[in-house]
């Protein structure tokens, strides 16, 4: 599904007999796809290589303003996993301007601090540990007395802004927030001066908060643990199998100074994509930002992501006993990484498969009556991508049984054509997704900055159109190259032996 990259939308589906109503819709979808769905943007770059996308729509008097860094997980390496989503939640810390009453005490401060933890890191003895700990709780107290924690967000808050949030994903760390368009002006200044100025106060404290935030969704999470590990066979060597969050042990030994490395790495203008959607005036945004962000100085070029996923040498399996848990099949396969020519068919054959027309629910729901929901999802990223099909199953029926279930589905798709009226459906679904892009301006932000990133916003529009394009003789391909058994990793959730689910 043409997404944000490791993420699951829910596409609009048509079932039951065909009827004039039906064909009428799927008509108006169809050309909505080339016309009411294209998308026109305002592309620029800065000297210092920040990137801007505006995209001017007056229906109502907001913006939605995101700032995009080119850095997360998938930037990372054993040892300093999730120093990408710690830095998120610092950079909210305020910066040599914001968050402070008293700047040059707040800096001295700091640098106590900092050199505290330093001797705390390598001493040994635990009186001398336990009297440093003191150490820094005193210092940090004091800090504390100095600090103004929410003037960040009260700033937006008084301003009308909504939506003031963040997210690190794999790929980006993104910073937004929904403002009046009367106050778009102070978003680029607030967040140039967080490119380049920000402080990174309370770290080892946020430090722990991480640490719980790591426990309440993947420790405590029925699933979490599952889809960490899951992830984790999926991918042998490419970074995507790092989590987002961090592994534990990496977490708590991550420090202030790696965390202002990344930063001064990571965060900067060629490193950055700005989108702003709404009701905006391009060429007074174009000057704006130019005289807010133009004088911070282009970072460093570093390579790219060079280390590929090798061809998989057999059927993986990761198999979790919990009681917990809905118990649930899922098959993954690897797919080429975007731009490719078959990751469009590959999204007829999610449309295909989803739905509750769709062949994975008629086989595994109504007919065999082993599931309660079946799907399918074509994530299209960039570097290397993936195509999963995921099953909740109906109690704990024979695993064999659902998976050769499956199995057929897929066979028959890669020996046989599929339909027009398939082919039809999955084709206005693309379309249904193009219309329904534009009425959210956040989500068109976000999706625009991530297109961006993979290759070209201008994919926003291709994508779509070229999925029209597509042939039931490419389908029938792409499933007979990609869906085999010895290329598949299998993972499911089964309630412990001899206990009911």
């Amino acid at each position: 599904m043409w997404s944000m990259g490791k993420r699951v939308c829910n596409a609009l589906r048509w079932g039951g007999r065909p009827s004039a109503l039906t064909s009428t819709i799927s008509a108006i979808l169809f050309c909505a796809s080339s016309v009411f769905a294209e998308i026109h943007v305002t592309h620029a770059r800065l000297d210092n290589g920040l990137k801007v996308l505006i995209y001017p729509s007056h229906t109502a008097p907001i913006v939605s303003c995101r700032l995009f860094y080119v850095t997360g997980s998938v930037h990372e390496a054993p040892g300093h996993t999730g120093i990408a989503h710690l830095l998120e939640h610092m950079l909210f810390k305020g910066t040599q301007k914001i968050g402070t009453n008293d700047p040059a005490k707040d800096k001295t401060l700091e640098k106590q601090i900092e050199s505290v933890m330093d001797d705390l890191e390598a001493v040994q003895d635990t009186v001398k540990a336990a009297k440093l700990r003191a150490r820094y709780d005193s210092l940090l107290e004091t800090q504390r007395k100095f600090m103004h924690k929410e003037e960040l967000w009260d700033a937006y808050e008084r301003a009308g802004g909504t939506g003031l949030n963040a997210f690190t994903s794999d790929l980006m760390t993104a910073y937004f927030v929904t403002l009046p368009r009367n106050k778009v002006e102070l978003y680029l200044w607030l967040e140039a001066d967080r490119m380049r100025n920000a402080v990174l106060r309370e770290f080892y404290p946020e430090r722990d908060v991480v640490m719980e935030e790591r426990r309440m969704r993947i420790e405590d999470s029925p699933l979490g643990r599952y889809w960490e590990t899951l992830s984790g066979v999926f991918y042998e060597a490419h970074p995507y199998r790092f989590p987002t969050i961090g592994y534990p042990s990496d977490i708590r030994k991550l420090t202030r100074k790696e965390a202002e490395e990344h930063y001064r790495k990571f965060y900067k203008p060629n490193n950055a994509i700005l989108v702003l959607a709404g009701d905006i005036d391009t060429a007074w945004a174009l000057n704006e930002i130019k005289r807010y962000f133009g004088p911070i100085s282009r970072g460093e070029e570093f390579p790219p992501i060079v280390t590929e996923e090798p061809p998989q040498a057999g059927e993986k399996r990761l198999t979790v006993h919990r009681n917990d848990a809905q118990p649930r099949l899922d098959m993954m396969f690897h797919t080429p990484g975007f731009p490719h020519e078959d990751l469009y068919a590959l999204d007829i054959v999610e449309g295909v498969l989803s739905g509750k027309s769709g062949r994975l629910y008629k086989k595994l729901v109504k007919d065999l009556k082993l599931a309660v929901s079946a799907s399918a999802g074509n994530d299209a990223d960039k570097y290397t991508s993936s195509f999963q099909v995921s099953v909740n199953l109906d109690g704990a029926p024979p695993l064999d049984k659902v998976e050769q279930a499956v199995w057929d589905v897929l066979d028959d798709m890669a020996k046989n054509p599929i339909s027009d009226r398939e082919l039809q459906r999955a084709r206005n679904q693309v379309a249904a997704r193009a219309v329904r892009s534009v009425e959210d301006l956040e989500d068109l932000s976000t999706e625009l900055a991530y297109w961006e990133m993979r290759g070209g916003w201008e994919y926003i529009n291709r994508f779509p159109e070229s999925v029209q394009k597509v042939s039931a003789e490419q389908v029938q391909q792409v499933c007979a190259k990609y869906f085999k058994r010895d290329a598949a990793t299998i993972g499911a959730v089964l309630p412990k032996t001899g206990d009911k689910p």
